[in-house]
């Protein structure tokens, strides 16, 4: 049987592997990782408000007197705030690539070009073998048109790609007018890879003490339904690889991912649930299905069940919508 899988350009043994997390902070967490089968390591974000921070403290020592660094400082969150400043992050992909015989994919977050060129291309000098760009952007401006929010990311994918020679992934959002078209666009633009989906942490109030609070919740494999459908539009109309992240719990969770068209399978949520070995258990529990059922290779899986191969596939459309809606009963 043959679980291999290329993810952005990597021959993988199996599309499993840990999704952006703290996971990866902690290098020996890193090693058991590895020991129970991850086929790459996707480290945490380095942060733009993390270089742009760092750039103003290089400018406070050239710069001493500079009027407004105080006061630009308190835009930014407390150096504190994050595990691993730029330099930190850096020769922490040293650290994993020493450490272990996997590939690391790095990320950065942001929504500006900032330092991400110069830092997309120390990313790639420190080691790692591919980068994840998460481009966190809250549209809030009403007079900002979609268009001009689709823009910003291409720009900065078509600045990464131009700095750098590793393979580039774009990891994205739901939230898009037409997905489907945004998504094509990136293709078009050289994206190496799609990561489906960011999951964004909602701020929630406290009513009593009259403040907004974080809220973080791990994800449940109900999560993964969305993903599912747009994985199954995606895989027959992009040639970027395509990632899962979100929703994925199970060996079933994982088989639903490859079947709708997903090249790699990032865990979160069900690793921190319970720890770096549950990816050796979900990885063992596919190899058995895949057996019980017949499958000779995770490529005779792959998109098995997207918009194109599937027997039902407006299911993936309205149609389903209307007979969900009319089929329920109290």
């Amino acid at each position: 049987m043959d679980l291999s899988t290329t993810y952005l350009g990597l021959r993988l043994p199996h599309p499993l592997m840990p999704g952006a997390s703290p996971l990866v902070d902690d290098l020996d967490t890193v090693r058991r990782l590895e020991e129970a089968g991850a086929a790459a390591i996707v480290m945490h974000s380095l942060f733009e408000e993390q270089i742009i921070q760092d750039q103003l403290a290089t400018f406070s020592h050239t710069e001493p007197h500079a009027e407004s660094f105080a006061e630009a400082l308190t835009y930014l969150p407390r150096p504190g705030e994050y595990a691993l400043g730029p330099g930190q992050y850096l020769a922490h992909i040293e650290r994993i690539r020493a450490a272990v015989a996997v590939p690391v994919i790095a990320s950065l977050n942001g929504t500006t070009m900032g330092g991400w060129v110069e830092y997309a291309r120390r990313i790639q000098d420190a080691g790692a073998n591919a980068l994840e760009l998460n481009i966190y952007y809250l549209a809030t401006d009403p007079q900002e048109p979609g268009a001009a929010v689709e823009q910003r990311t291409l720009d900065i994918l078509a600045a990464v790609k131009h700095a750098v020679t590793i393979p580039v992934a774009v990891k994205l959002s739901p939230f898009f007018s037409s997905l489907g078209h945004f998504a094509a666009a990136l293709d078009a633009a050289g994206a190496d890879g799609l990561v489906l989906f960011n999951r964004f942490y909602q701020p929630d109030i406290d009513v009593e003490n009259l403040e907004v609070i974080p809220r973080v919740d791990l994800s449940t494999s109900s999560e993964l339904l969305l993903r599912l459908r747009w994985l199954a539009v995606l895989s027959c109309q992009v040639r970027a690889d395509l990632a899962v992240t979100g929703g994925v719990h199970t060996a079933t969770d994982a088989v639903k991912a490859i079947m709708a068209g997903a090249s790699a399978v990032q865990m979160v949520s069900g690793l921190l649930h319970r720890g770096p070995g549950h990816l050796k258990v979900v990885l063992n529990d596919l190899r058995q299905w895949m057996e019980e059922h017949e499958y000779e290779s995770i490529a005779q899986m792959r998109g098995s069940m997207n918009l194109a191969r599937s027997p039902n596939p407006g299911a993936f459309e309205r149609a389903n919508y209307i007979r969900v809606l009319q089929g329920w009963r109290g």
